[in-house]
């Protein structure tokens, strides 16, 4: 470690989040499914909301390329994308 350069240590002493006693650790999985039901109902309700406030193919297609970049986004960030 004395002929190492800051960046060299940097990789050497960097923390593996694959590894499952350094990752996230969940107390209450029934707070956790709550949550997501929550989140489901209120995805269900935004939906409904912009389909119906759509009138017309042009903002459909607008609404469609804005959701396809936010998954390509949600891709390009993920941890566990290879490359």
């Amino acid at each position: 470690m004395a002929h190492m350069s800051a960046n060299q240590r940097a990789q050497v002493e960097r923390i593996d989040l694959s590894v499952p006693t350094t990752g996230v650790r969940v107390r209450d999985s029934r707070r956790v499914a709550a949550y997501n039901v929550l989140a489901g109902i209120i995805l269900v309700g935004l939906a409904v909301a912009a389909a119906t406030a759509i009138d017309g193919w042009a903002r459909a297609i607008v609404l469609g390329a804005v959701m396809l970049t936010a998954v390509g986004a949600m891709i390009a960030v993920s941890p566990n994308s290879r490359g």
